[in-house]
């Protein structure tokens, strides 16, 4: 580890790992920070170690990731694994813990390639043991080789809810349900959009499979469900919900929900990067250009903390990302970065076509968004209610800072990660107000803890 790169890239998933090697093949001196202790992201998470009879559960989409790891490895790129990002700046610097130990680095060029993150979803008894999302039953399963204790329902919405079900399935765990929150008016609102993504056919007939082996196992599939809620007193014990045909409630041991995922946003939010409202998924994202230039001179973004587009789209746009800034830098030409790019943005322009269609598809319902009862947690840190922010809003607080400072939301550990979406879902419904009105909390150091001894000791 030196002390000042030409480049700095936070993340070593698809984006980040593509581009550091186009970085690197271009002269430019880079090192890659990961808070994990292995290379991959959360899509090719512990790929290194995966075990060869996983392979058919596992999948080839996810082994596809060999490839970009292997070029990952041979490349000239410093690789600082297991270290947290406390701070950053727009001048280059970075506030890294590593060992225990921070040390503030310098870069010429930042390339945040941060990820995305799960979609909380709030509903009554989503706290209790025995309850997770299912992006955090599959990193279970990548990393430690293991499943939740069936039986097990699945609840919510979206493709990685897909995937998650067809993995259990071919590691042979007892499913008791499957609970689809997908709205009947999706599918009619995402037909203009077919068209569209007949260019990625290929995620089309994979989806297709999916549903096809899901229809095939032997649990029940409830459509256009609604008013879920987890009931238990030590643990999760049975979920309650409404679908076709009545009121339904199911016994299981583990709960798996999940909504969706969103760009995890808390880097580009601490630079203070311009965002925009994206409505069909209804998250925030960084304003980016072609080349994943932020407001920020010094800043780029790739991946899906830009934008949630896959992992192909990714590593493409990582890939773009790094031409662009070995041009800013002054290693490359105008013309050689034209040429290098005109591949990388026909490949992304493929890989987005999809999207559209999927982002309509798998709206988020009101539900996902909005705890409907008082009682359900908001934000875990505080112990923050939705009752106590609705309350908060009567009062007159308008914003999530005026709410955050009322009612503690958002203080926590975790500096909203898990309830900020929320926490502004529930502002916004309370005022009767668009959500893009409502605004956002802002992200100050250390975005994740650091001691007073370990801050004292930086090494600078």
């Amino acid at each position: 580890m030196k002390k000042t790169y030409d480049l700095i890239v936070i993340g070593a998933g698809p984006a980040g790992m593509a581009a550091a090697v186009t970085a690197g093949s271009f002269g430019l001196s880079v090192l890659v920070v990961d808070e994990q202790k292995d290379l991959g992201g959360q899509i090719y998470h512990s790929l290194e170690n995966a075990r060869p009879e996983n392979r058919f559960a596992l999948g080839e989409d996810y082994f596809y990731g060999e490839g970009l790891i292997r070029n990952f490895r041979n490349s000239a790129a410093d690789y600082l694994p297991g270290t947290m990002v406390w701070n950053l700046d727009e001048s280059g610097h970075i506030g890294i813990l590593r060992e225990e130990k921070a040390y503030q680095l310098k870069a010429k060029h930042l390339l945040i390639a941060a990820g995305a993150m799960e979609r909380p979803v709030p509903i009554p008894g989503w706290t209790l043991p025995g309850v997770m999302g299912s992006a955090a039953a599959d990193i279970l399963f990548k990393v430690n080789d293991m499943v939740p204790d069936g039986p097990i329902v699945l609840a919510g919405s979206g493709p990685l809810q897909l995937l998650v079900a067809c993995r259990l399935i071919d590691n042979g765990v007892k499913i008791a349900a499957m609970i689809d929150t997908t709205r009947f008016e999706n599918y009619l609102k995402a037909i203009p959009f077919f068209p569209q993504a007949l260019r990625a056919a290929g995620y089309l007939t994979k989806g297709l499979a999916m549903r096809w082996k899901i229809q095939k196992a032997d649990f029940p599939i409830f459509l256009n469900a609604k008013n879920l809620a987890i009931q238990g007193t030590d643990s999760a014990e049975e979920i309650h919900f409404d679908s076709i045909g009545g009121s339904h409630k199911i016994r299981a041991k583990s709960f798996l929900l999940h909504e969706g995922v969103v760009p995890n946003i808390q880097f580009t939010r601490l630079l203070e990067c311009e965002h925009q409202w994206y409505e069909r998924q209804r998250y925030w994202k960084p304003v980016l250009d072609s080349w994943g230039n932020t407001s920020v001179s010094s800043v780029s973004v790739a991946g899906d903390c830009g934008g949630i587009w896959g992992a192909k789209a990714a590593e493409n746009a990582g890939h773009l990302a790094a031409i662009n800034i070995a041009h800013r830098l002054q290693a490359i030409s105008a013309e050689d970065r034209e040429q290098a790019a005109q591949p990388l943005l026909k490949g992304l322009e493929r890989e987005k076509a999809i999207r559209p269609f999927l982002d309509q598809l798998f709206y988020p319902g009101r539900q996902a968004l909005v705890p409907s009862s008082d009682a359900t947690l908001v934000c875990r840190c505080e112990e923050i209610t939705a009752g106590e922010i609705r309350e908060s809003v009567s009062l007159g607080a308008i914003s999530p800072g005026q709410v955050k400072s009322h009612t503690r939301s958002g203080m926590g550990p975790c500096q909203a990660r898990m309830c900020g979406t929320t926490l502004a879902e529930v502002i916004a419904d309370s005022r009767q107000v668009p959500t893009a009105t409502v605004g956002h909390l802002k992200i100050r150091p250390p975005l994740k803890p650091i001691t007073l001894g370990q801050l004292a000791d930086l090494e600078l």
